[in-house]
């Protein structure tokens, strides 16, 4: 009878624990589902074009947004591969986004053969420039149909260059005339060389911090350009390195140049036509041949600069230091230049306005010339080496407007250094003016041709026809 009474609470006993046996294996299998996922993969998993067992691709530099090194486009960087593909590629990117930037890493070096770097972009543009870009080096890897320059921007508005980098245009070979001469004959290359660094027919243009060095002919141009400016740049190249300007202005309104250096073997800077509302100031200058406007007129044509102001200028062992050049034949007007502020060192003359200017042995005379007024020498003081003032103004358009003011000019090693009298003096021909002192030498007080009720020069000069030719 016991055994009948308890198996009910057997049976209710049993049940529990196999209900509870069942919970406590459900439990356990969730538990593990859940452990595993918490728990990521030791292999990563490989893509259907990487083999299995090979390592991973290289990934190309990290880019900011908008931000473009040229080794993320394949540039190698070691001085010896060409990396002009991969500038253009990283230009163009650029150009396609607002606020682009370009980065030339430091610590590199790229070979970068002649290229064109072309506009319109999205937005304003920078280079970053930290590392090294260098033209080809031989005469002859330079394609024939790219002489002109080696990079030149075009159509681009609102564009930065800047950074601790430089452009190195290793031009040794072209100033070699022998190398350069053999080579023509040799058919490798036509008779031009070409510009290291060029702007054209662009606007807002910022050139900044970096270092441009031996190019082959002219370091940096602005041709049919408006709105530059130029600030704390250095450029360098032997004094016998020919045609090397430093920076050259074609047809280029509103500039400044400033606090930079320039040492080449030619202009520090040259001003030519269609240039006008330029400002350079703070600049050191030499060796070279010193701060130019033009040469202009050459074979007839017509030449237009107005409106220059060269104040704050060191200039030493220079063929030249503030300058005006023409040819005999031109057309044209120069009007509204003060060069102000100047120190010369060594320099062979430091005021100079020619208007015989000839690059040859012999030059044909001719009667027209190009019109030069309203110019201001004001506190040009230091030494010189042949003469103090040349002043050589046409017989049938004389310079009118000539100023010079406080203009203290000693020879350098004293006058015995100095082979005849002549050379002590300042010379001025057919220019109309005045003087204002302290004067040194004293010859520059009675150089100029003083001014009459009728103007600065006789009314039979007059030649309407200048003006007219030029923008009022």
């Amino acid at each position: 009878m016991k055994t009948i009474k308890s198996s009910p609470l057997i049976a209710m006993l049993l049940g529990f624990i196999i209900v509870a046996v069942a919970m406590i294996s459900t439990i356990s299998v969730e538990g593990r589902k859940h452990h595993v996922k918490k728990f990521k993969p030791k292999h990563p998993r490989h893509s259907k074009n990487t083999p299995i067992g090979s390592p991973a691709p290289a990934p190309y530099p990290s880019t900011d947004e908008g931000i473009f090194d040229i080794r993320s486009f394949g540039a190698k960087g070691d001085g010896v591969s060409d990396d002009s593909k991969a500038l253009v590629g990283a230009w163009k990117a650029a150009c396609k986004v607002a606020g682009g930037k370009v980065e030339i890493p430091v610590g590199k070096e790229f070979l970068v053969k002649p290229v064109t770097l072309q506009g319109p972009c999205k937005g304003e543009i920078v280079i970053q420039i930290e590392g090294t870009l260098l033209a080809p080096e031989k005469i002859g890897s330079w394609p024939k149909s790219s002489l002109f320059q080696w990079l030149n921007f075009k159509w681009v508005s609102h564009i930065t260059i800047q950074g601790s980098g430089t452009l190195d245009g290793r031009g040794s070979n072209w100033w070699n005339l022998d190398t350069y001469q053999t080579q023509k004959k040799n058919k490798y290359i036509p008779p031009m060389k070409p510009t290291a660094l060029r702007f054209y027919a662009s606007d807002n243009v910022t050139v900044r911090d970096i270092s441009i060095v031996n190019s082959p002919l002219c370091h940096l141009k602005f041709d049919n350009s408006d709105g530059v400016k130029v600030n704390n740049i250095t450029i360098s190249s032997p004094a016998n390195s020919p045609n090397t300007d430093g920076i050259h202005l074609q047809n280029t309104r509103n500039v400044e140049i400033q606090h930079s250096n320039i040492a080449c073997g030619d202009d520090c800077v040259s001003i030519q036509t269609g240039s006008s509302n330029v400002h350079i100031h703070h600049i050191n200058c030499g060796p070279g041949h010193g701060i130019s406007i033009g040469s202009l007129g050459k074979d007839k044509s017509v030449a237009c600069v107005s409106d220059i102001i060269v104040e704050d200028i060191s200039i030493q062992n220079t063929l030249a230091g503030v300058r005006i050049k023409t040819w005999q034949g031109g057309l044209g007007v120069v009007k509204n230049l003060t060069f102000s502020n100047i120190q010369v060192t060594d320099v062979q003359v430091p005021i100079e306005i020619d208007q015989y200017y000839c690059d040859k042995s012999k030059c044909k005379n001719q009667t027209r010339a190009v019109s030069i007024s309203g110019v201001t020498y004001n506190n040009i003081v230091g030494s010189f080496t042949v003469q103090p003032i040349r002043i050589a103004c046409s017989n049938n358009v004389p310079c009118m407007g000539v100023e010079l003011m406080d203009i203290r000019l000693k020879p350098s090693g004293g006058i015995r250094g100095l082979q005849t009298h002549q050379q002590q003096q300042a010379l001025c021909w057919n220019s109309y003016g005045k003087t204002q002192g302290p004067l040194v030498p004293s010859s520059i007080g009675y150089c100029l041709k003083k001014s009459n009720i009728n103007g600065y020069y006789p009314k039979r000069f007059i030649t309407s026809s200048h003006d007219k030719t030029c923008p009022s």
